[in-house]
């Protein structure tokens, strides 16, 4: 697991994996070639991050959509979608990184890229997904 010493370059590794994921959306492109497309190489944890998403969505999905109340995946903003696999992903994968700083930083996304009501929703599924994904 990559070693990144400052709390600021883990959230702004996050942030880069969440516009790498959009991206890959918004081109029709797969997050592995989102990535290999970037002119200058991305950091160890945005390349974790994005490829983690991409090797796991089909059972991120599952778990999200289990726990979205009301919520189809399709009816999901794509940003509110991304971040929601990007925090579960970590919640899954790396059991390193404490659930309040997966689930403060994935709200904190949600917050500042996606809709006024994104971060109760985010952290409301993820919340719910801590049991499942973060075996105690």
């Amino acid at each position: 697991m990559p070693d990144m010493s400052r709390p600021d370059e883990r959230s702004d590794a996050r942030e880069r994996a969440l516009y790498l994921l959009y991206e890959a959306h918004s081109k029709g492109i797969s997050p592995a070639d989102a990535l290999s497309l970037q002119v200058l190489e991305p950091d160890e944890l945005t390349v974790l991050l994005v490829s983690g998403v991409h090797h796991n969505v089909e059972r991120l999905d599952t778990a999200i959509a289990g726990k979205a109340k009301g919520w189809t995946l399709a009816r999901m903003p794509v940003l509110d979608l991304n971040v929601l696999r990007i925090g579960a992903f970590e919640l899954a994968e790396r059991p390193d990184v404490p659930v309040a700083v997966v689930l403060d930083e994935a709200v904190e996304l949600a917050k500042r890229f996606s809709t006024d009501d994104s971060g109760k929703f985010v952290n409301g599924v993820l919340s719910a997904l801590v049991g499942e994904l973060r075996p105690a």
